[in-house]
């Protein structure tokens, strides 16, 4: 074995759920349509989300596609397609309503997203 070769690192622990009340951002940093990703220390574990703005509603959602169980954006906050209509699966090209998680198109057609519960409460977004 080369000397040259980096030990393999052990995979971050997740959870898929938060604790209610954690103050993510104010509503206005997100763009209306728009998107934000989010990761949060929870102990040892992490928790990978997502929200999106769209029509005045915020909506939540665990970022892992239903059909492989990626990320969904291949760039930082890149959730929405170009036209800020659908949420996009960078990877594999699946397509989701921004505001219900259903499927739409791509490989996991009549699949949803896993909900994150979000509130906007005095301008600020939270966990729900």
């Amino acid at each position: 074995m080369s000397e040259d070769v980096a030990p393999p690192t052990e995979e971050r622990k997740r959870v898929w759920k938060t604790p209610p009340g954690v103050a993510l951002c104010a509503e206005s940093d997100i763009a209306d349509p728009g998107s934000r990703g989010f990761v949060l220390q929870i102990g040892e574990a992490f928790f990978h989300g997502f929200v999106v703005r769209k029509d005045g509603v915020v909506a939540g959602w665990v970022d892992r596609c239903p059909h492989a169980g990626f990320p969904l954006a291949i760039e930082l906050d890149r959730y929405l397609t170009p036209d800020a209509s659908l949420i996009l699966c960078g990877w594999h090209g699946a397509v989701f309503e921004p505001l219900s998680g259903e499927c739409k198109g791509g490989p996991c057609a009549g699949g949803r997203l896993t909900p994150w519960p979000v509130q906007v409460a005095g301008g600020i977004i939270r966990t729900a």
